[in-house]
Parts: structure tokens; C-alpha cells; sequence
């Protein structure tokens, strides 16, 4: 697997536990969803709202754009702030520009280069809150959209716990290659006098 086969990877792990989340999150009751909550950005709304617009600007910033901004937010806070004109009106309409901006993701992906990884991307900061520019490799940037959608959805994952949620989505890596691949550990006669060693029978994709 080279480097830019594994960045892709990771982003494909990062896309269907968006799908996961989103499913689970379908499944509550939308106002249920701007309950408070003492983590994440304090609601299950505000979060995944800021976890899209983590995902925005950064392939803005990817893409050229120095200080990019998700529609809706006001420039100068936290992304996902949805305080401007255009807000996400709502959980469908979050849908909807969310499948948009993945698509952007894929195109994005698609046309990486060994090249690119090293060239650096240029951004306003939005943690210093006083217009601090920075320049980082691209592959750690394009490493950290993934980290800190990792460190999200286990946030999201929590307050789902906490508004009593049964099937909480499992979004583990490990989990999407197990539904791609079915792999299935079968016993076998035991070796050596001793315990039965175990085979892996690796069966065609199937659905997630």
C-alpha cells in the first residue's frame, strides 16, 4: 500500500462512518438532537454541523483558499458556527450538503499525486483567532481531517449514549474491512497436539 493508497483509505473510513453516524442520528427525534450536552460542541446539531464544516474548509484550503468559510458561518469562530445568513436549515438539508461536499472529497482524492503530498497548504488559522497563517505538508493535513473526524465521532458517539440510544453505530475501521471482505475464522484440525489453529476464509465483498 503506498502513502497516497492509505491517505485514500483512511478518507473512505472517514466517509462511512459519516454514513453510520448519520444513520444513527436519523433515528432520534430532530429536536431531540439540540439537546445540551456536556461535550463535543455541546449538542448532537452543533457537532456534526462543525464536523462538515471541518471537512469544508480544509478542502477549501486544499483546494487554494487561504481563509475559506462553510455558508452559514461567521468568519472568525469556530467552524460550524451557523450564525450567517444560509444556515443548515435542518438534518435533511445537512444530508444533502454533506453528499455534495463528499463528492468534492472524492474528485479531490482521485487526482492526488505523490507530488502533491509534499507541497504545502496555506491557511488562516481558526483556533488563534488572530488571522495567524500557516503552511503544513499536505499529507498531514489531509491526515488531520481524518484524525479529528476520528476524535468527533467518538464524541458523537457518546452523546448518543447519553440520549439513551440501543444500536449505537460501530465505526471502527476494522468494522468497515470486515463488511468489505466477510472475513470468517474457521477452526481447523489442532496442530502440534494442541489447541485448534484458526483459518481466515475471505469471502467477496459484501454490502455495509
Amino acid at each position: 500500500m503506498t502513502t497516497i493508497d492509505l491517505i485514500r483509505r483512511l478518507h473512505q473510513h472517514r466517509t462511512w462512518t459519516n454514513q453510520q453516524l448519520l444513520a444513527s442520528v436519523g433515528q432520534v427525534a430532530e429536536v431531540r438532537l439540540h439537546t445540551s450536552l456536556s461535550i463535543g460542541q455541546g449538542s448532537i446539531w452543533k457537532t456534526l454541523v462543525h464536523l462538515m464544516a471541518a471537512e469544508y474548509i480544509w478542502l477549501e484550503a486544499l483546494q487554494g483558499n487561504e481563509d475559506p468559510v462553510m455558508p452559514g458561518d461567521v468568519r472568525g469562530r469556530l467552524p460550524g458556527n451557523q450564525q450567517g445568513d444560509g444556515a443548515v436549515e435542518n438534518l435533511a438539508d445537512l444530508r444533502h450538503r454533506w453528499n455534495d461536499l463528499e463528492r468534492r472529497w472524492a474528485d479531490y482524492l482521485a487526482g492526488l499525486t505523490d507530488d502533491d503530498l509534499q507541497r504545502p497548504v496555506i491557511k488562516v488559522s481558526t483556533s488563534s483567532h488572530n488571522g495567524t497563517r500557516h503552511a503544513c505538508p499536505r499529507a498531514d493535513v489531509l491526515m488531520h481531517v481524518c484524525t479529528h473526524a476520528q476524535y468527533t465521532s467518538a464524541q458523537l458517539v457518546n452523546m448518543l449514549r447519553q440520549l439513551g440510544v440501543d444500536t449505537l453505530p460501530d465505526v471502527m475501521l476494522i468494522t468497515l474491512a470486515r463488511h468489505e471482505h466477510d472475513c470468517q475464522v474457521q477452526s481447523t484440525e489442532p496442530a502440534f497436539g494442541g489447541t485448534a489453529m484458526p483459518s481466515v476464509a475471505v469471502a467477496g465483498s459484501v454490502a455495509g
